[in-house]
């Protein structure tokens, strides 16, 4: 095995890329000791050691900046177009992986263009975020395939609360690509109910025994019982000189520029689902921006005051 500082992702990150791009159809497991590559879900290539553990959300952004930059958003609505039309000349329906919702909004635009193909995207519940998107031709695609599956995973929450990234890290944990994975809803207490392709439903059962500190139990449950509320929010006001995202964010989440801005040199800020590298990007009205650990924000209404500032409408998830 190799031994990786964590001090210097560059290299874990070159090493790490160049192995999982030159065997793409083998499985990438990340947990806090080890970055693992996989044959199967039970035979291990190679593993990386990690110098220093892993925390959960460290976890969730390795596997982010690791599988997630592989492709951009263009590349990925063209892969699903490139999807389409094998699927219309072959008269076949193919599914796509879970999907962000930059990349799901962009190719069900792209793909209601063509007539010769019908397109469902399905995330398990209505306000799914993440989906998988079923392609075929109008005359074979006649109703929605069973192409997602459920999970309840509980255990006792109640003196060690866990967080959504730390579900996502103890299932990142399991070898599991994040693009096999939809929504995570929580369940407070009670824990969590994981949406997730149908093929490792019976892997997820059989290998998630914890998560964080607290041992857990996975049963499969129909999508019906989904236990989803629509999110709390908080929504107030602000004036500030520009649209910057150092600026609204700062104020959205009520913590000083500095710190937004080193949020944004360690990769951690996202606008609409992707990182963003620079601190003076302007936002508009619609835009979602999250930090890792402090949650999501919406930008409202704006409007133009009178001495040349912005009254903006924030909307803070709860």
């Amino acid at each position: 095995m190799a031994a990786i500082g964590f001090a210097a992702p560059w290299i874990l990150r070159r090493a790490t890329c160049a192995l999982v791009l030159a065997r793409s159809h083998h499985r990438l497991g990340i947990n806090k000791n080890n970055i693992i590559i996989r044959l199967s879900h039970y035979k291990v290539l190679h593993s990386f050691t990690l110098t220093h553990p892993l925390t959960s959300s460290e976890i969730c952004h390795l596997a982010q900046a690791i599988k997630g930059e592989e492709k951009s958003a263009t590349e990925e609505v063209k892969h699903i177009l490139e999807m389409a039309r094998r699927a219309s000349s072959r008269r076949e329906v193919l599914h796509t992986n879970f999907l962000t919702p930059p990349v799901l909004k962009e190719s069900m635009l792209a793909l209601e263009k063509l007539s010769d193909i019908r397109a469902v995207a399905q995330g398990g519940y209505p306000q799914a975020e993440r989906c998988r998107i079923s392609i075929g031709h109008p005359d074979v695609l006649t109703s929605d395939p069973d192409v997602i599956a459920a999970l309840s995973v509980t255990g006792n929450f109640g003196f060690q609360p866990c967080s959504h990234g730390d579900f996502l890290g103890a299932i990142l944990n399991k070898g599991i690509a994040r693009e096999k994975l939809g929504d995570i809803i929580l369940q407070g207490e009670k824990g969590a109910q994981i949406i997730i392709v149908p093929e490792l439903v019976d892997f997820i059962i059989l290998s998630l025994d914890k998560v964080g500190n607290v041992p857990v139990s996975c049963t499969k449950i129909p999508l019906i019982s989904l236990d989803y509320e629509a999110p709390r929010t908080q929504t107030f006001k602000t004036v500030e000189a520009s649209l910057r995202v150092d600026a609204l964010a700062s104020a959205g989440f009520k913590i000083s520029r500095s710190k937004l801005v080193d949020s944004v040199s360690k990769g951690e800020l996202r606008i609409n689902w992707i990182p963003v590298s620079k601190n003076n990007t302007t936002l508009k009205t619609g835009d979602i921006v999250s930090v890792s650990g402090r949650g999501r924000l919406k930008i409202g209404e704006i409007r133009p005051t009178r001495k040349g500032k912005f009254e903006v409408e924030l909307i803070r998830y709860l």
